[in-house]
């Protein structure tokens, strides 16, 4: 079994460092044109199934992935986006802070950060996606296949915590994937190994959210 994740294309509030956790923002123009240079880079992987999460965003992106093939688009809830409850539709760049000082801990400290009111903490993500992840190691009919799974950059940061065995201080890894990025995971025999990460199929740039 091979797993390709992506992180969804760029949405408007991508671009303005607004919190979009589970607020159901689509795909601006841009963000388009980088899944469907994603969709030319991963053109000669034949998928048997794609699992996105229910967002709009996430799901038009695997749709542009797949365009052309006759291949089925699972919704599962289990990769949906962190929810960030009250704090979702905030700035959180440097230039544009409308959050609490301790949302700093988001970045930083995973273990100390505090869910806001309606929204969720890293345990609860890490959770929820290594179920995810457990349950389908276990499809029989997947073993020799190659899987499409679209979602956003702090789900797939637990997705990834788990597939590392990490503990929930190092819930980030390398940081949030780009716009687009893929991360090809082989699984043998329910343990899995992650070929590459955070890759792109594009030129175009976009800036870090550190810098901003």
């Amino acid at each position: 079994m091979k797993l390709y994740f992506v992180r969804h294309g760029e949405t408007d509030w991508n671009k303005a460092r607004k919190i979009q956790g589970q607020v159901d923002i689509p795909l601006n123009e841009f963000g388009r044109m980088l899944a469907k240079k994603t969709a030319k880079g991963l053109a000669d992987i034949p998928f048997t199934v794609c699992y996105t999460s229910p967002m709009g965003r996430a799901k038009e992106t695997a749709e542009l992935i797949l365009a052309g093939r006759d291949v089925p688009i699972v919704i599962d809830e289990r990769i949906v986006e962190m929810g960030f409850g009250e704090y979702e539709g905030k700035c959180c760049s440097k230039k544009g802070w409308e959050l609490p000082d301790n949302f700093h801990c988001f970045f930083t400290d995973p273990v100390n950060y505090i869910a806001p009111k309606g929204g969720e903490g890293f345990a609860d993500v890490k959770k929820r996606t290594g179920d995810f992840l457990e349950e389908l190691y276990q499809k029989e009919e997947y073993k020799d296949s190659n899987i499409l799974i679209t979602t956003h950059g702090a789900a797939l940061a637990g997705l990834l915590n788990n597939i590392k065995k990490r503990s929930l201080a190092e819930y980030w890894g390398v940081g949030v994937h780009k716009n687009c990025a893929v991360t090809e995971v082989l699984v043998e025999e329910g343990v899995p190994r992650i070929i590459f990460e955070n890759k792109v199929y594009y030129d175009d740039v976009t800036e870090p959210w550190e810098d901003l």
